[in-house]
């Protein structure tokens, strides 16, 4: 989308030099149809548009068209009554201009999702907070939010409790492993969460191999 409208906006100013003549009525016709079926299926993406960044694209695509074919019927219009050369070249102009800033959102949108960034909306400083508040847990490391998708946002958080709470480490009314699940979602809303309970000891445990050393020759 963004390279198209780049490529729209090339277009319109090599015509500023260079005017086009354009086929007045041939542009009103045209325009008119596109726009009916643009709106058709803009009103149908629109439905699902605000919970799925690919049908927002779609959405996103579906209005540029839409914006096409109202400034194709106004150049048309335009040059039909005053026949004005510069008409089509305006009108594209200012699809351009409408439509770059929500394309590089989208893009920008569809970047951070990619470099699995931390969703919108959660403070990951805020989530290692409210973890270390639940009683019985001491310490929390290795914290990552990130989202598999725009609509499903993940957690992956090791827990470290304390030494009496080692007893109510697992699953159960009192236990930290379901303490820290319920405060994810109701919270946060972070419903895909994995979650790893230990006790400080096991820190020893996840330290990485040294490296092997050489062997001399005898």
């Amino acid at each position: 989308m963004l390279a198209v409208t780049v490529w729209v906006a090339v277009e319109a100013i090599e015509r500023i030099g260079d005017p086009t003549p354009v086929p007045r009525l041939g542009l009103l016709v045209f325009g008119a149809i596109g726009l009916v079926g643009n709106l058709v299926s803009l009103l149908v993406l629109s439905r699902g548009a605000a919970d799925n960044m690919n049908v927002r694209g779609a959405a996103l695509h579906v209005l540029g068209d839409a914006l096409g074919s109202v400034a194709v019927l106004a150049a048309a219009a335009v040059t039909l009554l005053t026949g004005w050369v510069y008409a089509d070249t305006v009108a594209s102009l200012v699809i351009v201009a409408i439509l770059v800033p929500r394309t590089v959102a989208l893009l920008r949108e569809a970047s951070h999702l990619l470099l699995e960034g931390a969703p919108a909306g959660i403070d990951v400083d805020e989530v290692r907070a409210a973890l270390v508040e639940l009683p019985g847990v001491e310490e929390v490391h290795d914290l990552h939010v990130w989202a598999i998708n725009d609509r499903t946002p993940a957690v992956t958080v090791h827990l470290v409790v304390e030494e009496a709470g080692c007893a109510t480490a697992d699953c159960g009314e009192h236990g930290v492993l379901d303490a820290a699940t319920a405060l994810l979602v109701d919270r946060f809303g972070l419903h895909h969460s994995t979650l790893q309970v230990e006790a400080a000891e096991h820190a020893a445990h996840e330290s990485a191999c040294a490296p092997p050393q050489p062997s001399l020759a005898v």
